[in-house]
């Protein structure tokens, strides 16, 4: 099923998006030989950098946008229709965690809030709306006010979803010592340029140390997909049913690897209908047998290999 959805997307989107058709050409691929999944041509991430990377002509609703350094390039991703980004959002986090009217939603992501166009703030603005917990809200840097919240809550016994950037939830821990029983404590990754970078091993067991919990969830997304993969606790991802992971090799990108090999990370993302959906990572990582992955790091510059590819 999935297999079959793909092949006809990309055959759809090869005929009506102008940057991908554009480099599918330039890597010499006949749309008719692509039968399998593998053989789909996989476009670089950084074309959301430098094209308006959009299948058919419909505006958009929406445009969201990375964050990034002054006077750099950040990606755009040109949504024609937000309800399959909700609809997206929405079931994945349902697939593995329920409902979430379960849930009282805390956001503690300043360097999002700090900025617009981000689509992260856009998924938890609309969770913590679904949510329908009073309760449920963003926190800037009011520490001492987000520990008060979370002991309230867990007194009451209240299911809580705290999700957050790495930095953010690393200060928090930093000020405040919790032993929690009730709460999900969710990174999203990121340092901002706020700290070093951590490997996830050392950053997961400062967080489970900080907040008195056996295991740190994660959430995988990026601006140019709208989908979300998440880890619930073992540095393991699970992808939701309308998204793949490959591994390609990181000296021939059109080349993808077996399970248990790192490499680049391949993305197919069957919400990204009105963009891209064969998206080629900028990160490292591996892939399982059963389909599961693991984030590794990412690539440096200097060893992203065709890029000449971006002349297009």
């Amino acid at each position: 099923m999935f297999k079959a959805k793909a092949l006809e997307l990309f055959q759809h989107q090869y005929k009506h998006n102008q940057v991908y058709r554009s480099f599918c050409n330039y890597l010499d691929c006949d749309p008719k030989g692509v039968d399998s999944l593998t053989a789909i041509p996989f476009l670089p991430i950084e074309f959301f950098k430098s094209k308006t990377v959009v299948t058919g002509i419909n505006k958009p609703e929406i445009t969201f946008s990375s964050s990034g350094t002054t006077g750099s390039k950040v990606s755009q991703h040109h949504v024609s229709n937000l309800l399959v980004y909700q609809r997206s959002y929405l079931k994945g986090f349902e697939h593995f965690y329920g409902p979430i009217q379960e849930y009282c939603v805390l956001a503690l992501l300043p360097s999002y809030l700090e900025r617009e166009g981000s689509s992260l703030i856009y998924m938890v603005e609309d969770l913590i709306q679904k949510s329908g917990h009073s309760e449920s809200g963003f926190y800037l840097n009011e520490f001492e006010a987000l520990k008060n919240k979370i002991l309230q809550l867990e007194d009451s016994g209240t299911k809580v979803l705290l999700i957050g950037v790495s930095f953010a939830l690393l200060d928090f821990v930093e000020a405040h010592e919790l032993q929690l029983q009730n709460t999900i404590v969710m990174e999203t990754g990121g340092m901002k340029g706020k700290r070093h970078e951590m490997i996830r091993a050392e950053l997961h067991e400062t967080l489970q140390n900080g907040f008195g919990v056996s295991k740190i969830h994660s959430e995988y997304g990026m601006t140019e997909l709208l989908s979300q993969a998440y880890s619930l606790g073992n540095g393991i991802f699970e992808a939701p049913p309308w998204m793949k992971i490959f591994i390609r090799d990181a000296e021939d990108p059109l080349s993808i690897l077996k399970e248990r090999v790192t490499g680049g990370i391949n993305i197919i993302d069957l919400a990204n209908v009105n963009s891209c959906s064969f998206i080629a990572t900028q990160d490292l990582g591996k892939v399982y047998e059963d389909g599961r992955f693991e984030i590794l790091g990412r690539f440096d510059h200097s060893d992203i290999r065709g890029c000449n590819l971006m002349v297009l």
